[in-house]
C-alpha cells in the first residue's frame, strides 16, 4: 500500500523535519544563553556549577553551535552522540528530582525525562543519519554511507 504509508518516500523529508524540530529547543535556549551571558553565568554560579563562565560557554557551544549543525545536517552522527552525552549530563546534574520534594520535584522530574526522551531522538539520528536533505549528504560527510569507495550524488 502506497500513499500516506509509503515510509521510504517520506523518510528524508521527515528526517529533515525531525532534525529541525528536535534542535529548536537547543538553538533557542543556546541563543538565550548567549544573549544573556551574564545572567546565565550568575544562574550557574547560584547552582554551584564549577567555573560558571566556562560552563556557560560550553552550554552555548553545545546548544547553539551543535544544535545548529545538527539542524543543518552537518556531522550529524558524531554530533548526535556528543549532544546526547551533554543532554544526559544536564539531566543528571541539572534536574536531580530524587533529591527534591513537592512541586520542584515534579518540575525537575518532567525536565529529567524530557532530556531522556531527547537523548532517544539523538540516538535515532545517530542510527539513521541526517538523510538526503543535509550538508552531510551534499558534501559526502557521512562516511558510514560510503561503501567500496563509491559515492552517490548529493540529493540523489
Amino acid at each position: 500500500m502506497r500513499g500516506i504509508f509509503d515510509v521510504e518516500a517520506m523518510k528524508d523529508p521527515l528526517l529533515l523535519l525531525s532534525r529541525i524540530l528536535m534542535m529548536l529547543l537547543f538553538v533557542i535556549f543556546g541563543w538565550q544563553k548567549l544573549t544573556a551571558f551574564d545572567g546565565t553565568t550568575a544562574y550557574f554560579a547560584h547552582l554551584d556549577v564549577p567555573l560558571p563562565a566556562v560552563a556557560t560557554c560550553m552550554a552555548i557551544v553545545m546548544e547553539l553551535g551543535v544544535g545548529a549543525a545538527i539542524m543543518l545536517g552537518l556531522f550529524t552522527r558524531p554530533l548526535a552522540v556528543v549532544l546526547g552525552l551533554y543532554t544526559i549530563v544536564v539531566a543528571l546534574l541539572g534536574h536531580p528530582f530524587w533529591n527534591l520534594s513537592g512541586a520542584v520535584e515534579i518540575d525537575a522530574e518532567i525536565h529529567f525525562f524530557k532530556n531522556i526522551s531527547i537523548m532517544a531522538g539523538l540516538l535515532t539520528l545517530f542510527i539513521t543519519g541526517a538523510g538526503r536533505y543535509s550538508l552531510d549528504r551534499m558534501f559526502h560527510l557521512d562516511l558510514s554511507r560510503v561503501s567500496s569507495g563509491s559515492r552517490r550524488r548529493a540529493w540523489q
